[in-house]
């Protein structure tokens, strides 16, 4: 890849800087509400208030009581924060040390689809990996979501540089089309080692 034609990074987070683990949500959920993390699981989705709550069209007392409708559980606000915030595990591995030394060769910024609840716990669990980057675009403070064109059209102008010369990792297959749709150039993020093998490549 031609380091000449990338002018900034654009990483998502889940899963690229920070693991996370919905596993890890329906647990804890299964163990305060004493029922099976299968159920849980199944009954979970990234439904219509899912989504609004990452756009901050609805808070999150709105939509843990739409979690309880769908869920089947009657667990108070409380409890299903502490599950809905046991998704953060660990920084990828390795990232910190590779952004650190990334981020003064090149521009780098992040944007995730996430809630107010979520960032409040990611910005203060990972602020040292996170410092690195000049701006993290949330979805909740957006008002717009991937894989939403608007989202990426917004990013770019922000960065302040064509949309083709912005590299973006993401671990969604269809976020990485739909930036590719937007003019993009977007890498799958497949595993641990994706991010690493292709800043090599560019010789960062």
């Amino acid at each position: 890849m031609d380091l000449s034609s990338v002018d900034a990074l654009l990483f998502d987070l889940g899963n690229v800087v920070i693991r996370i683990d919905f596993e890890c949500v329906f647990a804890r959920w299964a163990a305060h509400a004493g029922c099976h993390a299968a159920l849980l699981r199944e009954r979970f989705s990234h439904d219509r208030p899912y989504q609004r709550h990452e756009r901050d069209e609805i808070d999150a007392a709105t939509y843990f009581a739409s979690l309880r409708s769908s869920l089947g559980v009657d667990l108070d606000d409380a409890r299903l924060l502490d599950g809905w915030n046991a998704v953060f595990i660990e920084e990828m591995p390795g990232i910190r040390d590779l952004l650190e030394g990334v981020a003064t060769k090149i521009p780098i910024y992040a944007f995730t689809n996430t809630n107010r609840a979520h960032a409040a716990c990611y910005t203060e669990q990972f602020a040292p990996v996170l410092a690195h980057f000049r701006k993290v675009f949330a979805s909740c403070e957006m008002g717009l979501r991937k894989p939403e064109a608007a989202a990426f059209a917004h990013i770019v102008k922000e960065i302040g540089v064509p949309a083709g010369r912005i590299l973006f990792f993401d671990d969604t297959l269809g976020h990485v089309e739909a930036a590719r749709v937007c003019g993009l150039r977007a890498v799958h993020v497949t595993s641990d080692e994706t991010v690493r093998e292709t800043v090599a490549a560019l010789g960062l």
